[in-house]
């Protein structure tokens, strides 16, 4: 049996230099004034244009996201008096705010940006678009601020359904992995899956970055999927659809025949199906595997072979 209690980890913030180094190639980032504030903290996935702040009103200004710049910022910033941006300026300086970033390759008006460096605010410039550069972001933040979670199994691409096969250790999951592998299937990660949710009801498998697409295959040791099967055989992430639990054969136990009675496990709130797979020497498990994939498919297209073969039991 495998541990169903799946630990949640969620992060709680991150740096600004993490931010800028993790990010700088995507969003184009450019710092403006060196490595300032790089140690502050990114609580929030949410991005904030503080176009009413500048102005003023603050009562509601949420001053612990990164706040964007764009076009509007800088041409309000640009109608003030000298005077009037330093006071605009030191009205939002007046918070802890992480870090700004500035759109379309806009500059700050007169010496505004010695403000920030003064207050320990990293500023950042981008030739992005507000729109585009938003869009970047808050991806990027819902990725580092999703749920996660770590799984003992090896996720595989079967047809396009990612197979997460779970179970004692031992029991053959890497064994199942590679031979997939070999019929053109292609290894996500193997042992050790970390599961991350995006939105409501999604869940992406990677593997981790120590291991990557090594494999560890008992009584041979360690083999490299990539450099052995090219880069066909690998995928960096896939969404786990389908969990697959391995047990060993125990005549006793009744096992499901029909599959009308569907089981489901819960990862992270989501509720994924769960196939309950006995396994004995001989037995295909790689076929099989590959034709719980293909059901899976037919029943995201509509067609359920157990209750039709239920319609056709009905007495006329």
């Amino acid at each position: 049996m495998f541990n169903k209690e799946f630990k949640e980890i969620q992060k709680t913030h991150i740096t600004v230099g993490f931010f800028y180094e993790s990010g700088k190639e995507l969003f184009k980032l450019k710092s403006l004034n060196g490595e300032v504030g790089f140690d502050r903290k990114i609580t929030d996935k949410n991005i904030h244009r503080p176009g009413l702040a500048l102005a003023g009103y603050v009562e509601l200004f949420t001053y612990n996201r990164i706040q964007v710049f764009g076009n509007t910022e800088i041409k309000y910033l640009q109608s003030l008096s000298p005077e009037e941006r330093i006071k605009s300026i030191k009205n939002i300086l007046q918070f802890e705010i992480p870090c700004v970033v500035i759109t379309n390759d806009n500059l700050l008006p007169d010496n505004l940006l010695d403000l920030f460096t003064e207050k320990q605010v990293a500023v950042f410039q981008t030739p992005l678009e507000t729109t585009k550069l938003v869009y970047f972001i808050s991806d990027f933040l819902d990725d580092q601020f999703a749920p996660q979670t770590v799984v003992h199994g090896d996720l595989v691409d079967v047809y396009g359904i990612g197979l997460l096969f779970v179970g004692r250790s031992g029991i053959g999951k890497s064994e199942i992995a590679l031979d997939l592998v070999e019929r053109g299937h292609r290894l996500v990660a193997d042992d050790v899956v970390l599961i991350t949710k995006k939105g409501e009801n999604i869940l992406i498998g990677t593997c981790n970055s120590v291991t990557k697409h090594f494999m560890e295959i008992r009584g041979l040791g360690i083999i490299d999927v990539k450099n052995m099967f090219g880069i066909r055989a690998i995928r960096y992430q896939k969404r786990v659809e389908v969990v697959v639990e391995l047990l060993d054969w125990d005549p006793k136990e009744e096992y499901t025949r029909t599959g009308l009675d569907e089981e489901h496990i819960s990862i992270l709130g989501v509720e994924i199906p769960l196939i309950k797979l006995p396994i004995f020497p001989g037995k295909n498990i790689t076929v099989i595997a590959e034709v719980i994939a293909l059901n899976h498919l037919l029943k995201h297209y509509g067609y359920d072979s157990k209750k039709e073969l239920k319609k056709n039991l009905k007495p006329i």
